[in-house]
């Protein structure tokens, strides 16, 4: 899924993302606001990942992700 259309449904997106990495707050989502990059920093924050290994997981996150999520 493009990240254009997440990014566009942040709102329902923050349901899945919560899902994937609990450790992330609501302000932290508040500061991410949709952009992938904000994501990835935080996941590295919370998680003590690389940047590499916090894309993957965005990547493969992204790759799940389906129009049923945002109905």
């Amino acid at each position: 899924m493009n990240w254009d259309i997440i990014e566009g449904n942040w709102k329902q997106a923050k349901g899945k993302l919560k899902e994937q990495w609990g450790k992330l707050t609501d302000d932290d989502f508040d500061v991410i606001n949709g952009r992938r990059e904000q994501l990835t920093g935080k996941i590295q924050e919370r998680y003590g990942l690389s940047k590499d290994d916090a894309e993957k997981q965005i990547d493969e996150w992204q790759n799940k992700a389906n129009d049923d999520w945002f109905h």
